[in-house]
């Protein structure tokens, strides 16, 4: 059995490899909280063994991002700083491998103005929205993944004492990650094949329309893009690089038609946003646009998310994750989306992943022709629960069981 060093490099190996691909003379970013540098290193290493030609860092840290909130002048929270979207031009134009190492504090932003988080979000999505179209195409590969920091394990943990909740969150992280088995690329690569089977079937029924409906409260309907096609595992850039988007993932996707989707939607998990957590919420959407929404906590962030511009109002992925994922088998609320959703069948308000045949080589209007939503955001939240059922009809008219309990019902 390996110890957890080991273990750890064997997870830095597989972002790199598995994760992003890494090609011998390309470059790396990794952005990273300054806690996780240790791991951020481990990166660096794996991706010069994998020949990377160099990487690049860029830190983040929670408690001077909170700073920034409380003190900055006012007029810094609209507006970008030009080596950021150099930066990010530069790398994404080239086809760089991006790594995002995502483990902030749940509430490092609990109590800050929310109108300078609004404005900070739409400046941020204004002047990257090149890089960012670049990203949802898969111009680069790119893989998010997380390791724990203190703050994010004392809250997913908070009744041990902080060694014992970092230690806790590495043994779950690692097995999610199918790191823990000591083979960790074959693992993962049987498991994105898995994935694989799942989208294939739904591919194969082609479907029209899909409803959700459970006992917490969702019941919406919804029509898929003519053309659209499922995605889940393993993909490709646009130059042939293979590539895990997120690391763990339990998720096949697509997008819905943007003004198809008619109901109700209950989030049956809290939603980390912005440094703040929002519970006990709805959304009520008419011909895909939410009409109404409520939250027991953090409302009024998520009235700001919904508002950052036309689209950030209707929708761009659904997302289906078993009942009984093994994210979802461990029992913990991980208070941050990459876990969560990969516990959960989800959907995301904003920007739709242009999952369409052809999508390549097609302009933003033939798009949006077919109904894929544009966004500067893209927000995932989870409504998968025990009970869902999700119905999916095919052109024929014929009506198919894909989730029952809760599960695939293939």
């Amino acid at each position: 059995m390996k110890n957890i060093e080991d273990l750890k490099k064997d997870y830095a190996d597989l972002l790199v490899r598995a994760g992003l691909g890494i090609q011998k003379g390309q470059r790396m970013l990794i952005t990273s909280p300054v806690e996780c540098a240790d791991f951020a290193r481990l990166c660096a290493k794996a991706a010069y063994d994998a020949g990377a030609r160099e990487v690049i860092l860029r830190w983040r840290d929670d408690e001077l991002t909170r700073m920034k909130y409380l003190y900055a002048e006012n007029d810094v929270f609209d507006g970008v700083n030009s080596w950021d979207v150099d930066l990010l031009d530069t790398l994404s134009k080239e086809g760089a491998g991006f790594l995002s190492i995502y483990a902030e504090d749940p509430e490092s932003l609990k109590g800050v103005d929310p109108d300078r988080i609004m404005r900070a979000q739409i400046a941020s999505g204004k002047a990257l929205a090149d890089y960012r179209a670049r990203q949802m195409r898969n111009d680069c590969p790119w893989c998010v993944c997380s390791i724990p920091t203190a703050a994010w394990a004392k809250a997913v943990f908070p009744e041990m004492d902080e060694a014992d909740a970092m230690a806790r969150l590495w043994d779950e992280i690692l097995s999610a990650c199918r790191v823990s088995g000591g083979n960790a690329l074959a693992d993962w690569k049987a498991h994105s094949d898995e994935l694989q089977h799942h989208v294939e079937i739904l591919n194969k029924y082609n479907f029209k329309s899909l409803r959700y409906k459970n006992s917490a409260g969702t019941d919406v309907t919804l029509e898929l893009p003519e053309g659209h096609f499922w995605a889940g595992g393993e993909e490709k850039s646009t130059s042939g690089i293979k590539f895990s988007a997120n690391i763990p993932t339990e998720e096949v996707f697509t997008l819905p038609k943007k003004d198809s989707i008619n109901g109700r939607l209950v989030a049956t998990k809290p939603l980390s946003h912005n440094g703040t957590l929002i519970e006990g919420f709805w959304f009520d959407v008419r011909d895909g646009k939410i009409v109404d929404l409520h939250a027991d906590k953090g409302e009024d962030i998520l009235r700001d998310a919904i508002s950052v511009d036309e689209g950030a109002s209707y929708f761009g992925e659904v997302a289906l994750v078993p009942y009984d994922s093994p994210i979802s088998n461990s029992g913990i609320l991980f208070l941050n989306t990459l876990f969560d959703e990969n516990a959960s069948c989800h959907f995301a308000f904003g920007e739709a992943y242009p999952n369409i045949y052809g999508s390549e080589n097609m302009t933003e209007e033939e798009l949006k022709e077919r109904g894929v939503n544009f966004s500067m955001t893209h927000v995932d939240f989870m409504v998968g629960s025990r009970d869902l059922e999700i119905t999916g009809t095919t052109h024929d008219g014929e009506e198919v069981p894909v989730f029952l309990n809760g599960n695939f019902a293939f």
